[in-house]
């Protein structure tokens, strides 16, 4: 019933109907067999105590963790082998590329200038064109009435 060890020479021995035999370690734990009480009932059993969980943190040992494990994948407008590509480049070979980019950017935008000067428009005029207007309730969905 209690499951307390019983030393040689103490408690009784119970035959139970089906023939079983059971070892009880005290007048206490005989009585409450007689009475058919359920040890899981009973606070002072380690039954009960393991259904509550009582006494188990220093039994069980450290819960195992899994490693997360580092993974590349592609992103939307570059591949896998694009990004790999990119890690494995020198920093000054992308600092020359990027100052390239800038130069024909430079380049681009003067040759604009010049052109919007010689059609006399103003040099927003063909670069900015204005974005129609939308109201918090037309970006929702809203029909304005």
């Amino acid at each position: 019933m209690s499951e307390h060890r019983i030393y040689p020479g103490n408690g009784k021995l119970f035959i139970r109907r089906d023939g079983k035999p059971v070892f009880l370690g005290s007048s206490k734990a005989y009585s409450l067999t007689l009475q058919r009480k359920k040890p899981s009932k009973l606070v002072w059993t380690q039954v009960w105590r393991r259904l509550n969980k009582k006494g188990i943190s220093e039994t069980t040992s450290k819960k195992r963790t899994r490693k997360t494990v580092k993974v590349q994948r592609a992103v939307v407008g570059a591949s896998l082998e694009d990004i790999k590509k990119k890690a494995s480049q020198k920093s000054d070979f992308r600092t020359s590329q990027r100052a390239a980019a800038l130069k024909e950017a430079k380049a681009k935008a003067k040759a604009a200038k010049v052109t919007a000067k010689k059609t006399k428009k103003g040099p927003t005029a063909s670069t900015h064109v204005k974005a129609p207007k939308f109201t918090k309730r037309a970006n929702k969905g809203v029909t304005q009435r």
